[in-house]
């Protein structure tokens, strides 16, 4: 037994040390700068960039950036032949901008270094002395280092950004999320993170008013996971038979318990999709973007959105869909929810601010028939009194309004409103949360005049629609009209 074991130590000594031997030949080793003119052709974003030799055939390795002197190393997707935009489809560094004379650097110890024109370094492999022989951008995209054998030793594919790009994978125990770009200028995270758990995906909203980020899709409608845990994710491209005459994006899920492990086909094209890729959008919506590099000018097609009304979920379901405030239906912003009634809605919609806690200094107006986009996936709370939901909001300053169904006496609070979606049930009930003031009416009579109307009092033009609300958008225009003696 003490001879297999000294064996065994012998053997790994020697292994540890043909590792720590390995070294990267002088002749692929490389620092490039970032320095010179920026490139001419159409990228993402409008960014101004310079391309860095790495390249495989559509992927090239370049500095970007959207914001003067705050530039990001990113794998760039498309062809200068093919005259249609190109994509950012990896980011090293969002949040860590480096400057002009920023290097990138690969050395003999296997280590790949991006730092700044000052020496701080903004982003690295972390694989020194860990057997790395070279440096690859592969067919697909993956930009790897690998060791004399050709195994990876790092790949770009373990750390996706917004961007999952076929072949490419969360997992358990590693990055098992994509995150959102803040907006087209500002490249730091956004609200949006898809999500692997254990039990299948989720897409979350970071609400700058919320502890928790808030759900607002899960994969069960997709497939259901009853025994075992996702263990990875994988971005795959399939055809449909050999003759090739159609191709499918695919997602194949591993499980814990192998026999459980399956595909879902999630969209496809009548060429060869392999150069495709998920994004999960600014917007908080996911997308199917395949490239065709056979195509002339327009080499981009979007083969599938999540979110849209020709999808099984509509853009409602979307927290910004209707900005900072608004009433969805159909896909479509319909209204702006007031005490009053609703208006118009316009991209000026918002909901009053309460700036007192204080009982007596605020109140709630209800909208009958309409829920909050965190309702569909979640739970809430209950069964509980409606009285005790209201209760709930009040003692929490945060609270912006809670949503309560009659039928379950289910209760939701919100600590952000954003889009609200009208629903046919009417059992689904919006209390909205906002200020009093001296002599503001949350409900008044001459909104609801009979055969009289006295000086002062109003009609307004209704929509057909008198579910929506206490009050109804025109049907002419965007505009409220109404008619006052």
């Amino acid at each position: 037994m003490a001879s297999i074991s000294l064996l065994f130590l012998f053997i790994s000594f020697q292994l540890l040390f043909a590792i720590s031997q390995a070294i990267v030949p002088a002749s692929d080793t490389f620092t490039y700068v970032n320095e010179g003119d920026f490139g001419d052709y159409i990228v993402e974003y409008d960014a101004n960039y310079r391309a860095l030799p790495p390249f495989n055939n559509p992927f090239q390795l370049c500095f970007y950036n959207t914001t003067p002197n705050q530039f990001t190393l990113a794998l760039r997707m498309g062809t200068v032949r093919s005259e249609s935009l190109m994509r950012w489809v990896w980011e090293a560094n969002r949040g860590k901008p480096v400057r002009e004379n920023a290097t990138l650097t690969f050395s003999t110890d296997g280590n790949l270094v991006l730092a700044d024109a000052d020496g701080r370094i903004a982003w690295q492999t972390n694989t020194a002395g860990k057997g790395v022989v070279g440096f690859q951008v592969l067919p697909n995209g993956n930009m790897v280092l690998h060791d004399g054998k050709g195994n990876f030793v790092w790949q770009s594919f373990d750390s996706p950004t917004d961007t999952l790009l076929v072949g490419g994978h969360l997992r358990a125990g590693g990055p098992s999320r994509l995150v959102s770009r803040s907006s087209e200028s500002s490249n730091v995270d956004g609200a949006y993170s898809l999500v692997m758990e254990p039990k299948g995906l989720a897409l979350y909203y970071k609400s700058p008013h919320s502890v928790r980020p808030m759900l607002y899709w899960t994969s069960t409608e997709w497939f259901t996971i009853d025994k075992g845990s996702l263990t990875n994710l994988t971005l795959t491209s399939e055809a449909e038979t050999d003759e090739g005459f159609l191709y499918y994006l695919t997602f194949q899920y591993f499980m814990t318990n192998p026999s459980s492990n399956s595909n879902r086909n999630m969209a496809y094209s009548r060429y060869n999709n392999t150069l495709s890729y998920l994004r999960l959008g600014i917007d908080g919506n996911l997308r199917f973007l395949t490239y065709n590099p056979n195509v002339q000018g327009v080499s981009w097609e979007v083969i599938y959105t999540f979110f849209d009304r020709r999808s099984m979920e509509g853009e409602c379901q979307l927290p910004e869909r209707c900005g900072k405030f608004g009433l969805c239906e159909n896909s479509q912003c319909v209204a702006c929810p007031t005490p009053n009634g609703l208006n118009g809605w316009s991209q000026d919609c918002e909901s009053k601010k309460v700036t007192s806690c204080k009982s007596g200094e605020f109140g709630y107006y209800k909208l009958d028939g309409v829920d909050h986009f965190m309702i569909k996936y979640t739970r809430g709370d209950g069964p509980t009194k409606q009285g005790d939901c209201e209760a709930k909001c009040s003692k929490d300053c945060k609270c912006m309004g809670y949503f309560y169904h009659t039928d379950r006496s289910r209760c939701w609070i919100a600590y952000d409103l954003k889009t609200l979606t009208r629903v046919g049930n009417s059992t689904n009930l919006a209390f909205i949360k906002t200020p009093k003031k001296k002599g503001y009416f949350f409900w008044q009579s001459f909104n609801s005049p009979d055969y009289t109307l006295s000086v002062g009092q109003y009609l307004r033009v209704e929509s057909p629609s008198r579910t929506m609300g206490q009050s109804r958008s025109s049907e002419f225009g965007d505009k409220q009209r109404a008619w006052t003696m």
